[in-house]
């Protein structure tokens, strides 16, 4: 059984969802991927793994890097888990790049390279946003990229964290008046 509960958070409305082990996923309302078994059968509830989850969101949306851990369950393909993983060790604040975690997991594999662009599709497909933060993730040169809870809440986030984002950019014509725009 999935339980669900849903979050005001100041960049928007969040649904969390968590199963017996640990929360399942994490996700703004209208973003792009939402876990496919949140269409399975589901209970609204405020259970104790939800509500220690909305507590780290309000320690977080206050602009404070959580000192606790809310347990996690994800299940995804080995890949994905494999990226979900270095995912949780980027630090509060930092960015990392998704050729940076190829890389990882190309040496943690043995092999010569990994794709960058299949990294991005594990990134993307993360169902517990923020606390997995997908958002720390940027392209090789600065570009904002890959958010499916939309790349100006991306910026957001990382602003709440007083990240380094001089320099950023989006890259996409449309999503800024200036395509090479500096943030």
């Amino acid at each position: 059984m999935q339980y669900v509960s849903h979050y005001s958070s100041p960049m928007g409305r969040i649904l969390l969802s968590a199963g017996e082990n640990g929360l399942t996923s994490l996700c703004f309302e209208g973003q792009r991927y939402i876990p496919s078994f949140l269409r399975d059968e589901t209970e609204e509830k405020e259970t104790p793994l939800l509500q220690r989850a909305k507590h780290w969101l309000d320690v977080y949306f206050s602009g404070k890097e959580p000192d606790f851990c809310v347990p996690l369950s994800f299940a995804g393909t080995v890949f994905q888990n494999d990226v979900w993983r270095i995912l949780c060790s980027i630090p509060y604040g930092k960015t990392v790049s998704y050729g940076q975690i190829a890389g990882q997991i190309a040496e943690k594999r043995g092999i010569p390279r990994m794709s960058a662009r299949a990294v991005g599709g594990a990134v993307g497909h993360n169902p517990i946003s923020i606390i997995i933060p997908c958002h720390r993730v940027v392209g090789s040169k600065g570009n904002l990229t890959g958010y499916g809870g939309n790349l100006e809440r991306k910026l957001e986030l990382l602003k709440l964290e007083k990240a380094d984002t001089e320099g950023f950019f989006f890259p996409k014509k449309g999503l800024c008046k200036d395509r090479k725009k500096r943030i």
